[in-house]
C-alpha cells in the first residue's frame, strides 16, 4: 500500500469512528436523536409529544408518542403498501384523528383515494406532500378517525427503535422471502382484527 493511500484509510477510519461515537451518544433513548434527513431542520421530540416531518420540509404533523391515542405501530407487506411506498414494506404508526395536529402545509397535501387495489375492498385515502410526495398518511374508509402515518416521516430516530417499534406485522402472507419477522412482532397473515 502507497503512503498517500494508507494515509487516506486512516484519515477515513478514523472520521468512521468518530461518526460511530457520535451516532452511538446521540442514540440514547432518553434524548432525541435528529439528524439532518430532511429539508427542515426545526423537528422536535419531547416526552410524549413528536414531529414528523416530509422530505422538503414543507409539511410538519405533531403526534403523541404514548397514550390511547398513539393505537399501534406495525409493518404492512400488502401489495398495496409495496407498491404506494416503492418498498417492500411500510412502517407504520395510527394516531386516532383528534390527536394529529398539522403544524405547516396543510394546505400543501394532496390526496389520492382509490378502493381497487385494498384487499378488503374499502377507500383509502392517501396524503402527499405536494412538493416532494412524501407519504405523510393514509385514512381507511372502513375505520375513520385513524391516521396511519409513515414510521420514516418521523423526525426523531430514537423513536423508530423504542415508542413506534412496530408490535406486529400484516400480510406476512406477502413478505419477501428474503425478510425476516420482526423479534417479538405478533405475526399476522391478512389485515390486523379491528380495534
Amino acid at each position: 500500500m502507497r503512503a498517500n493511500d494508507k494515509k487516506a484509510q486512516e484519515r477515513h477510519t478514523t472520521a468512521e469512528e468518530r461518526h460511530e461515537a457520535a451516532r452511538d451518544e446521540q442514540n440514547n433513548e432518553s434524548k432525541p436523536y435528529i439528524p439532518l434527513a430532511s429539508g427542515a431542520d426545526d423537528g422536535w421530540s419531547k416526552e410524549d409529544l413528536a414531529t414528523a416531518t416530509c422530505f422538503c420540509g414543507a409539511v410538519q404533523l405533531a403526534f403523541p408518542t404514548q397514550g390511547s391515542s398513539l393505537v399501534a405501530s406495525f409493518v404492512c407487506h400488502c401489495t398495496d403498501c409495496r407498491k404506494i411506498t416503492a418498498s417492500m414494506f411500510a412502517s407504520n404508526f395510527t394516531i386516532l384523528d383528534p390527536y394529529l395536529t398539522h403544524i405547516r402545509g396543510r394546505d400543501n397535501l394532496t390526496a389520492y383515494s382509490q378502493s381497487k387495489t385494498i384487499t378488503s375492498g374499502n377507500t383509502m385515502t392517501n396524503y402527499f406532500c405536494k412538493t416532494c410526495g412524501t407519504l405523510m398518511y393514509r385514512l381507511n374508509g372502513a375505520r375513520p378517525g385513524r391516521n396511519i402515518c409513515r414510521i420514516g416521516t418521523v423526525d426523531d430516530f430514537n423513536l423508530h427503535e423504542t415508542k413506534l417499534k412496530p408490535m406486529g406485522e400484516i400480510y406476512v402472507k406477502d413478505r419477501c422471502t428474503w425478510l425476516s419477522p420482526i423479534e417479538g412482532a405478533k405475526q399476522i397473515e391478512g389485515q390486523s382484527a379491528k380495534k
